[in-house]
């Protein structure tokens, strides 16, 4: 069974402890000032009535004008005091819920950043945004408030019980007689929430990774004229979010009202049966005044224990989802060895390997590219082309058998160190929002600006990036919209290029463009491929004929291999792509 919520939260965030105590005791200060006025009231009460024989009077202050003067100055002694407090703890409790929230939203992202991609496939961008953002901005309106009104409850409990007793022990109790019951429901409507707002939290994931989507897929909506029925179901997500809210403020709304019927049965019995007492002369007035204000005071905040709870019960269902995020285990742990230098020789000893939940796709698979050789990798969808690549970047981790790069396995060596040395060109490019400048330096952020230009015209793209209105400094726009499909892959390549890596990847780089783009980029391949190991995964042949070697996949195994020319006179399933593929 897992700890309580706000349990784990203490102790992610016990490095905060310090600021938690400071916050909580100037909480506990504030209110305590704050609940010193009804005491002046009942000496001030006192000191007309009584004169010479008031309290303040024991102290030495005879006449009644001095006890005034006195009483004003503690006054306003008292009031400065609780509004610094209130200062110092409004300050503290909301600096430490913006900190919380930032170190958590750091630490669930640079998690999420960790963990292999089976992860992704898995959960949906829309459910992991719904955490990083919705879910922990609901722990901070939590500790921005919630917290404190907890503590100020707990401080007027503590403080009023103690000052009952003191005065008045016979009708101390009577004041006490809803606390009880406001405490049995508290924790009961606490229980009974829990589940309702953990099904909202989920609700709401739903709907996010719903629009989010469908935002990213807003093309293929319009082309499709399907803008009705998507909005149905963004609908019908967002009512399902409506209803699980409104079962759940169904329930906390009946909280207030019900702790409301309790506390007035101790406020009506303090007011008449201390009057009473009043009236036989068993009760001071002053303590008499002291106690109704008190009873106000002590009972009328719980009723806003009701919001308190709805608001901590949110706060905890989404505490929870952080933390389950956190402690969801990286399966793909880093190396910790990091070669001086990668020459990149690549092998794949016995390799077995099958996606999540499915049957191996590599069985024994056995492959070595030598250093600096260029490898051409062609063969129908789903034969594996593209998973020799992951296993490779280490995104997945065989299930039996070795990858050696230099001889060494790579789970030994340094994820970082290992990643770096290869550069990826894939067949979906992901541009940044941003200059075509940042989208090549992305990855180097040292590099010059004369080396980016430089593979930018290695990678054949310098003579359209300075046809752009800014050259380099043209913003390309989400996902590098405003480019073509060659001119993104070309930048893709430059991007590649400034690492400078001793492996160079290019999945399907030239399958989404042109015959005269696919022409620069197998231009530039023949200058970046010297001196650097190079796999070639490719659909169209004429990509991969220049390579060293070239083999062909299906079904997971090396089915042939060699030469372009080899391979044509084997007159084997290469032969016959080719001579589909030029039109023989």
């Amino acid at each position: 069974m897992k700890e309580h919520p706000l349990k784990r939260l203490l102790t992610v965030a016990r490095q905060h402890r310090k600021r938690v105590w400071l916050a909580g005791a100037s909480s506990v200060l504030n209110k305590i000032f704050d609940l010193a006025p009804p005491a002046l009231i009942g000496a001030a009460v006192d000191t007309v009535v009584e004169r010479e024989d008031s309290l303040i009077a024991s102290f030495g202050v005879t006449d009644a004008f001095d006890q005034l003067v006195v009483l004003a100055a503690v006054t306003v002694v008292i009031w400065a005091l609780e509004s610094a407090f209130e200062y110092a703890a409004a300050r503290l409790w909301r600096n430490l819920a913006q900190t919380i929230q930032h170190d958590l939203r750091q630490k669930a992202y640079e998690h999420i950043q960790d963990l292999e991609l089976k992860f992704f496939h898995e959960k949906s961008t829309g459910s992991l945004m719904a955490i990083l953002n919705d879910d922990v901005n609901q722990l901070e309106r939590f500790l921005d408030e919630g917290a404190n009104d907890l503590l100020q409850v707990a401080t007027t409990a503590i403080v009023i019980c103690g000052a009952f007793f003191v005065m008045a022990p016979g009708v101390a109790w009577m004041a006490m007689l809803p606390i009880p019951i406001v405490l049995w429901g508290s924790f009961k409507f606490q229980r009974l929430l829990a589940p309702k707002y953990a099904r909202v939290r989920e609700r709401v994931a739903s709907l996010n990774s719903q629009l989010s989507n469908n935002l990213s897929g807003i093309a293929t909506i319009k082309s499709f004229a399907t803008e009705a029925y998507e909005s149905k179901r963004i609908e019908a997500e967002s009512r399902a979010y409506e209803d699980a809210n409104r079962d759940a403020i169904k329930l906390a709304s009946a909280f207030s009202p019900l702790i409301r019927m309790a506390i007035v049965v101790g406020f009506v019995a303090t007011l008449v049966y201390g009057g009473v007492l009043v009236l036989d002369e068993k009760l001071a007035v002053g303590t008499y005044s002291v106690m109704v204000f008190l009873t106000q005071r002590l009972l009328w905040p719980l009723t806003r224990l009701g919001r308190t709870f709805d608001t901590y019960q949110r706060a905890m269902a989404s505490t929870q989802r952080i933390l389950d995020l956190l402690e969801t285990p990286i399966e793909i742990q880093s190396g910790g060895l990091r070669p001086e230098a990668i020459h990149g020789e690549i092998e794949f000893q016995g390799v077995d390997f099958g996606y999540p939940n499915r049957e191996n796709l590599l069985n024994g698979f056995d492959l070595k590219i030598p250093a600096g050789a260029t490898l051409g990798v062609v063969g129908a969808t789903g034969s594996g082309k593209t998973t020799l690549i992951n296993l490779l970047l280490r995104f997945y981790d065989p299930r039996a058998g070795k990858i050696l790069v230099d001889g060494t396995p790579i789970e030994e060596l340094e994820l970082d160190a290992l990643r770096r040395a290869i550069g990826l060109v894939s067949q979906h490019v992901f541009l940044f929002h941003g200059t075509v400048e940042e989208n090549i330096r992305y990855g180097s952020e040292d590099a010059t600006l004369k080396e980016i230009e430089e593979v930018a015209r290695q990678a054949e793209a310098m003579e359209f990036v300075e046809k752009l209105p800014l050259g380099l400094k043209t913003i390309v726009g989400e996902r590098g919209e405003t480019l073509s499909g060659g001119q993104r892959q070309r930048i893709s390549i430059a991007r590649a290029l400034l690492k400078n890596p001793p492996i160079l990847i290019l999945d399907e780089a030239t399958s989404a463009v042109d015959n005269e783009t696919e022409a620069a980029i197998q231009r530039s391949l023949e200058k970046i491929s010297k001196e650097r190991t190079t796999l070639i995964v490719a659909h169209r042949l004429s990509t991969v004929r220049r390579a060293d070697s070239i083999i062909v996949m299906e079904h997971g195994k090396i089915t042939e291999h060699g030469t372009h020319e080899e391979l044509v006179d084997l007159n084997g399933t290469y032969a016959r792509l080719w001579r589909v593929q030029t039109g023989e």
